[in-house]
Formats: structure tokens, C-alpha cells, sequence
């Protein structure tokens, strides 16, 4: 099987040597997504809820791009900069998610992120045949 990039403009540009998503198959990997607006380039700044719906507007875009969307996605990884704000990340991200086909996902705090983000997101998504 041939790998695919995933690249729209309705998601922010790669800042480094990676790809928006990759697609193998069915297997979609969307690179950890921070806050920055698409259409500014600028970084969504205030408080975790705005910068964490950025986060996950970023990533239905790249699985709209891909052909998918949430029910797609099998398993996130969420990244923050400071446990507490997790009651407020997963209020938005669950937003996003279906209830009856969540993803697997774990949670973790760590130093630091890109650009000094609080919250970055990755995802993985099973694609339709």
C-alpha cells in the first residue's frame, strides 16, 4: 500500500517536517493539532475551552478532507500543559465526539508544547472502504 498525505487549507500548515495526516489504507494518522487559526495562521489564544474548539475544529477538517469524521476515529491522544484544565478540555472534546463510538484515548500532562500551546491533539481514524 502507497501512503497518502492529507493536506487542506481549512487546517493549519505544517510548522515543522510533517504532514497534516497520513493515510495507509483504511488507517488515517492526523499529527497532533494546536490552536492556530487556519485562516490567519495566528494562534487561537484566551481561554482552554476556545483553544481546545480550535484544536478540534483543526482535526474535522483533516478528516473531512480525508473522507471521514468523528465516528471514523479510533483513538486520540491529548496533550496538556496543565492537568487542571482536563475537566475543561474533555467538556469541548466530548462536544465532538459520538457518545455510542468513542475513541480509546489517554490524557497527559507534559512540559511543554509547540509555540507554548496548553493543549495539542492527536488522532487516529479507521477510514470506510
Amino acid at each position: 500500500m502507497k501512503k497518502q498525505i492529507i493536506l487542506t487549507p481549512d487546517a493549519p500548515a505544517p510548522i515543522g517536517p510533517y504532514s497534516q495526516a497520513v493515510q495507509i489504507g483504511h488507517q488515517l494518522f492526523i499529527s497532533g493539532q494546536i490552536p492556530i487559526d487556519p485562516a490567519t495562521g495566528a494562534l487561537v489564544s484566551g481561554s482552554i475551552e476556545q483553544e481546545t474548539a480550535q484544536v478540534m475544529k483543526n482535526i474535522t477538517a483533516v478528516l473531512t478532507q480525508a473522507g471521514g469524521n468523528w465516528e471514523h476515529v479510533v483513538k486520540t491522544s491529548i496533550f496538556l500543559k496543565d492537568m487542571a484544565d482536563f475537566a475543561a478540555v474533555n467538556e469541548i472534546y466530548g462536544g465532538y465526539i459520538p457518545e455510542k463510538s468513542a475513541p480509546a484515548r489517554e490524557t497527559v500532562a507534559v512540559a511543554g508544547l509547540p509555540k507554548g500551546v496548553r493543549v495539542e491533539i492527536s488522532a487516529i481514524a479507521f477510514l470506510d472502504a
